[in-house]
């Protein structure tokens, strides 16, 4: 099961209207890895990097997004609060909660620090497993092409 919400950007005046958005969050699970928050934020971020939400585009609010993920209203807020405080989202009072202007770059330039400590890791690992440098670059072209085809 996945969680989507369709979302309607308000068109400006005379424009042609906007076809709705998806916020699509795959399902936050207690047996999944990390806590409840860091599965909201992670696909939050997931939803911006792969340009379904764009700079301006309004989220769920807390209430809705915790009835429709059946979480506690405090696992989405601690998620909103951590996404706010890394610079992917912001908040007007009253209003919502909102992708910032650089929440696109902010939430790729996050994935790729996770995926260089990822690297690094694998890195770590080949090498304990006794491959050399150059089986692990092989290795990794492998993936790729494998990934590619």
């Amino acid at each position: 099961m996945v969680y989507t919400h369709y979302m309607n950007p308000k068109p400006k005046p005379g424009a042609t209207p906007i076809p709705a958005r998806r916020l699509i969050i795959p399902p936050i699970s207690p047996a999944a890895s990390g806590p409840l928050y860091q599965q909201i934020v992670d696909g939050v971020k997931r939803e911006i990097s792969a340009g379904r939400l764009e700079p301006g585009d309004a989220l769920p609010s807390f209430r809705t997004l915790a009835e429709d993920l059946l979480v506690s209203l405090i696992t989405v807020k601690r998620a909103y609060e951590e996404l706010e405080r890394e610079g992917v989202v912001f908040s007007k009072q009253g209003l919502g909660t909102f992708v910032s202007d650089n929440g696109l770059a902010r939430s790729r330039e996050m994935k790729r620090d996770h995926t260089e400590a990822l690297l690094r890791d694998a890195l770590r690992e080949g090498e304990e497993a006794g491959l050399t440098p150059n089986e692990l670059i092989a290795l990794m072209k492998q993936l790729a092409k494998e990934k590619e085809g």
